[in-house]
């Protein structure tokens, strides 16, 4: 029997390579989107679900089990970039993000745990950031919802370990994706102090984006975890030098760290 796999975030970008791949490797995949009335054309179902909005993830699950009766693997994938100076970015829309990328990944485990209880089985894979490592200057937010989701995913599988089920966190580096389009940008202020440093890490931000790798190599790393018997805590995918950062932060002296941080970002 083919695994039913759901995939938040999966109409577009990282999420739908995913499940692309996955549908190939013959396992029944849903993904999820604000408005799928939007993506006719996609190649696996595509169920409604806003993952700040409650109600929608309910009948998200509840329509996936209507179809299939089980879910055996979650991927949180859907999320939101956010950048601007710490200072200058409205509380409203710090709240905004953390909505979208730690509650909204907490309330749709939560609202999955009792069929995969049921089951006696279930892989949780939450798709996080290696920009949750490390806080980036004008990355800040990002970096802490990122490192938020990192940090709890560690406790949930803890106390998971009776039930059977399995839980991960995945790190991306940058890939080309559309993420860069949807990420909230504080506005470069013509009377702010960090006018000029911020409007060109703005540039080089959007630049790593857009240099990024093939989704795909995502899917890839996906669909091996998913077919890992006892799949590890923490996974990292991308680029070499952006890898190693995770390992240079733990060997460096915290000021030596932050120094090269402040030369890669030239500030």
């Amino acid at each position: 029997m083919s695994k039913v796999v759901l995939i938040t975030g999966g109409s577009s970008g990282i999420g739908k390579s995913i499940g692309e791949f996955l549908q190939q490797k013959g396992f029944k995949v849903f993904g999820t989107s604000r408005n799928p009335k939007n993506y006719p054309n996609s190649k696996f179902p595509i169920v409604a679900l806003d993952v700040t909005k409650p109600e929608t993830i309910s009948s998200c699950i509840a329509e996936v089990l209507k179809q299939e009766n089980r879910i055996d693997v979650l991927i949180n994938n859907a999320g939101a970039g956010i950048t601007g100076p710490v200072e200058e970015i409205p509380d409203e829309e710090i709240k905004r993000n953390f909505e979208t990328n730690f509650f909204g990944p907490i309330n749709v485990i939560k609202a999955t745990l009792p069929t995969m209880r049921a089951q006696n089985s279930g892989l949780i894979i939450n798709i996080t950031s290696i920009a949750g490592y490390m806080g980036l200057p004008f990355r800040g937010v990002y970096s802490a919802s990122k490192g938020a989701l990192e940090i709890i995913t560690e406790a949930f599988r803890m106390e998971l370990k009776d039930f059977n089920i399995e839980m991960t966190n995945v790190a991306p580096g940058d890939f080309a994706t559309n993420i860069a389009a949807g990420r909230y940008h504080a506005p470069v202020l013509e009377n702010s102090p960090y006018k000029e440093k911020y409007g060109h890490s703005l540039k080089t931000m959007d630049q790593h984006v857009d240099e990024g790798g093939d989704p795909k190599e995502m899917a890839e790393a996906i669909y091996k975890i998913i077919e890992t018997k006892s799949p590890k805590i923490h996974y990292k995918v991308g680029a070499f030098m952006q890898k190693f950062s995770i390992v240079l932060k733990r060997v460096l002296p915290d000021k030596m760290y932050e120094k090269l941080l402040m030369n890669h970002y030239m500030l």
